[in-house]
């Protein structure tokens, strides 16, 4: 029972014509629906509910919710009792009030992000479908992702005022919704301070991943590719397509990733992840990097630190 998998992101973006041409022409996902007011829902080619990405006008770049998808509706009962216990307001939504989605619960995370859970989204089905698949649909274009993978957001950390949100919010996935800890970057005197927390409900190295940052917020939002082939394919496109990469393509040595960073038109970061990395099994001993080496952990291929990466982020 619980959390599955990570089932969407929500992002308010300020133009919307160029983002979902991003989203559809360089990102490789398809339009599903649009809303009377141009809200519009997209999906990968090797999803099958209806959207994994959603995107709203707005005057501003900023993080609407993250969503994910739970196992059974009775889920949402048992669930929903023990965010309340944990001393977390919890939203109780009837079914369509979450587009295309049957009833769900949303709160807000320690760190100021919504979250949502739910338990049925419509179904639409991959674009190879489930007879005798091919590998890859005719239709793939752009980077061609696979799927939303997992997002990352921040989390504000002051030790010296005692605030520690990524500590606070890995306390609360793991205690209210099951999530277990893959790695974790430790930072201070002897390396107590919890400033990174990579989170799963699968054996993905990570659904969703927390960082220690000035202020709560957004990080980014990542798709999967099969490997290092098509992260490199990835930044041929991004540069035919004149977008702004932040990282060439590299790889991680938190969670192994192959990836590469590149911004949205409004400015809200995407990477595409290369590769399982690893299998995170119940049993697997957490991994942890320490603060000096953090370039290293996060910039494995080049061990130098990316300033726009700790200074760039979206709001909630």
């Amino acid at each position: 029972m619980g959390v599955t998998r990570i089932g969407h992101v929500s992002l308010r973006v300020m133009d919307i014509a160029a983002s979902v041409n991003h989203y559809t022409k360089v990102v490789g996902m398809d339009v599903t629906h649009r809303d009377s007011d141009g809200t519009t829902y997209l999906k990968c080619w090797d999803e099958w509910d209806k959207y994994s990405v959603v995107l709203r006008p707005s005057d501003r770049a900023q993080l609407d919710h993250i969503a994910y998808k739970v196992e059974n509706d009775a889920d949402l009962d048992v669930l929903g009792k023990r965010v309340a216990d944990a001393g977390v307001a919890v939203s109780k939504h009837a079914a369509g009030e979450l587009t295309f989605c049957g009833r769900s619960i949303s709160f807000m995370l320690p760190s100021g992000q919504r979250m949502y859970l739910f338990a049925q989204k419509d179904f639409l089905g991959k674009d190879v479908g489930v007879m005798n698949p091919d590998p890859w649909p005719d239709s793939r274009h752009g980077i061609g992702v696979h799927w939303l993978d997992h997002c990352l957001i921040l989390g504000e950390l002051n030790p010296e005022k005692g605030i520690n949100h990524v500590a606070d919010c890995h306390d609360f996935l793991k205690g209210a919704l099951d999530f277990r800890l893959t790695e974790q970057a430790m930072v201070g005197p002897g390396h107590k301070v919890m400033a990174a927390a990579f989170m799963t409900r699968t054996v993905k190295p990570h659904d969703i991943a927390i960082v220690g940052a000035p202020t709560d917020g957004f990080h980014h939002l990542s798709f999967f590719l099969d490997g290092w082939h098509d992260i490199l394919h990835a930044g041929d496109v991004l540069s035919k397509n004149r977008v702004k990469i932040e990282l060439l393509p590299s790889r991680h040595g938190i969670t192994r990733g192959e990836t590469i960073y590149f911004f949205d038109p409004s400015g809200i970061r995407n990477e595409t992840f290369g590769g399982l990395g690893y299998a995170a099994h119940p049993d697997m001993p957490v991994i942890t990097w320490v603060e000096e080496e953090m370039a290293r952990g996060i910039f494995y291929t080049a061990r130098e630190w990316v300033d726009s990466f700790s200074s760039a982020y979206t709001a909630v």
